[in-house]
């Protein structure tokens, strides 16, 4: 229960995230980055291709030929990006997090599918075998029950004897 509340918190989190960087990238027009410095983190990131590092405050623009901006750039401790309130550390750290909560549900789907599915599998296999040793045993009791009315109908006619021949010998 706990980890689907935080699981849920953390999407509607990014979601947040991600539709205020959209709202800002449309509505934000290119500027340079290094005009914004010492000044506050709100307006460096009205600007989305904009970091800002709290420990210099510094608003510089993001390092976009790597995937986190390097500690000569910025501490990732002190980076800001999208939101004041939140530092690349914990950014790392929750998508981690989710990715493998994400990761460990689909291997424990795929496991309680593939073994529900070998248990359906048996459960049928069982009900097919007693389906047909059923069938065997209602086709043994017809044929016996055949060969008993074929007797009585032998023996009313006197066509049953030890003989088979014995009914010609008389003629």
């Amino acid at each position: 229960m706990i980890q689907t509340r935080t699981f849920l918190l953390s999407f509607v989190f990014f979601v947040f995230t991600f539709s205020v960087v959209v709202a800002q990238t449309a509505k934000s027009p290119v500027t340079n980055c290094t005009i914004k410095s010492n000044t506050t983190c709100e307006d460096c990131l009205k600007i989305v291709s904009c970091l800002w590092c709290i420990s210099s405050q510094k608003c510089i623009d993001y390092p976009v030929n790597s995937v986190l901006p390097s500690h000569s750039v910025c501490p990732l401790s002190d980076a800001r990006w999208g939101l004041c309130w939140m530092n690349f550390q914990i950014l790392i750290i929750t998508i981690s997090v989710i990715a493998g909560v994400i990761v460990i549900a689909i291997f424990v789907c795929c496991f309680c599918c593939c073994k529900c599915e070998n248990i359906g599998s048996k459960r049928s296999e069982e009900r097919m075998e007693n389906q047909a040793s059923l069938r065997k045993f209602r086709h043994e009791e017809r044929k016996a029950e055949m060969k008993q009315r074929h007797d009585e109908m032998r023996l009313k006619y006197g066509l049953k004897k030890d003989n088979q021949y014995s009914r010609f010998e008389n003629s």
